[in-house]
């Protein structure tokens, strides 16, 4: 895949396909509650499509539990219900002793898998897999390939397993995983830096566009025969959940909007260095996605314009960052020890 060009044309309406549970998220630093929110990464990425673009149709295949908290925030991807279950359940423990904001991840509650009889018989532009906590089954990303033009994987989806005690998260390489037979036929794999440790980058990058993200380093993108690095945004952490979610969401929304993929995964790093900034969902301030559509489209002209436009993606960099500093986007309404709060936590 040449990194230059998006997987295909931009056309209204583009349909993508979600996949993967909500969650109910509680993180605790200092063993203490600090927010419980909801989690999950499909949540934070319909968060992101749903706000940064007109052009997407999505659908959403999710699963929750009886004691789901968040139906209102969802009334726009209704979850499947799994009656005789919780909802998968999170508990990321940080320490602010030791001098960083790095987490311990822990499943507590895990919710019913989703099959390959969840997912609708229709075609879609982009499929999605981004499951959490195991929710996503060999047979289930078979049937996404199938319906689906392009998929994304985020790669947590495929190694994550959980010790059989406490539920902490632990990976396996992709090559144990179960899902590696299917690697050839997904268009982009999406790994943090230390996610990527768990698969070799130059046997995957022949496969499929391998997409590793690095924090405040941005990303690097591994095309079969280029490579590149996109820059990142500054941003104060504050908690690091969703991020990477938030940027395979915005990774998609430029790829849907038809840009290149270097300027779709500058979306990414974009929407990502927001969601960094607070504990749970931002809710994406509308003046931001504005100034953001605008200068998205800009780009799209600037390069239906001209066929040697890559030394241009550093401007189209320095006219996001104005945006990214306007008014902060409201936090969303979190339940701190149980009960509804505004207030949020610093864990930094």
């Amino acid at each position: 895949m040449t990194l230059t060009h998006s997987p295909s044309h931009q056309t209204p309406n583009r349909r993508v396909l979600i996949v993967g549970n909500y969650c109910h998220d509680v993180l605790i630093q200092n063993n203490t509650i600090i927010a419980e929110t909801l989690g999950g990464a499909a949540s934070f990425i319909s968060n992101v499509l749903d706000s940064s673009s007109t052009s997407i149709s999505s659908d959403l295949i999710s699963k929750v539990g009886h004691d789901f908290k968040y139906h209102r925030h969802v009334t726009h991807h209704r979850p499947l219900l799994s009656p005789d279950k919780d909802t998968t359940l999170f508990e990321a423990y940080f320490d602010l002793k030791i001098g960083h904001s790095d987490r311990v991840l822990k499943r507590v509650a895990a919710c019913d898998p989703i099959l390959p009889s969840d997912i609708p018989d229709s075609r879609f532009d982009f499929g999605m897999a981004v499951g959490v906590g195991g929710e996503i089954l060999p047979e289930t990303l078979e049937k996404m390939v199938e319906i689906c033009d392009v998929v994304a994987v985020d790669i947590q989806a495929l190694i994550r397993v959980f010790d059989p005690v406490d539920g902490e998260v632990k990976l396996v390489d992709l090559r144990e995983s179960g899902f590696y037979h299917l690697m050839g036929r997904v268009g982009f794999l999406k790994a943090s830096s230390d996610e990527a440790l768990f698969m070799d980058v130059e046997e995957m990058r022949r496969l499929c566009c391998v997409v590793v993200t690095s924090g405040e380093k941005g990303c690097r993108i591994y095309g079969k025969d280029d490579e590149v690095v996109v820059a990142p945004f500054v941003a104060k952490q504050v908690d690091p959940t969703g991020a990477g979610d938030s940027f395979l969401g915005g990774l998609v929304a430029g790829l849907v909007e038809g840009l290149d993929v270097p300027d779709a995964a500058l979306l990414g790093n974009f929407f990502g260095s927001i969601t960094v900034e607070h504990i749970g969902q931002p809710k994406f301030d509308s003046m931001m996605l504005q100034r953001v559509k605008e200068e998205v489209q800009r780009r799209k002209k600037q390069c239906n314009l001209s066929s040697s436009h890559n030394n241009d993606h550093n401007e189209f960099h320095a006219r996001l960052s104005p945006a990214r500093f306007q008014d902060s986007p409201l936090q969303p309404e979190l339940l701190v020890n149980g009960h509804i709060s505004d207030m949020i936590g610093s864990c930094d």
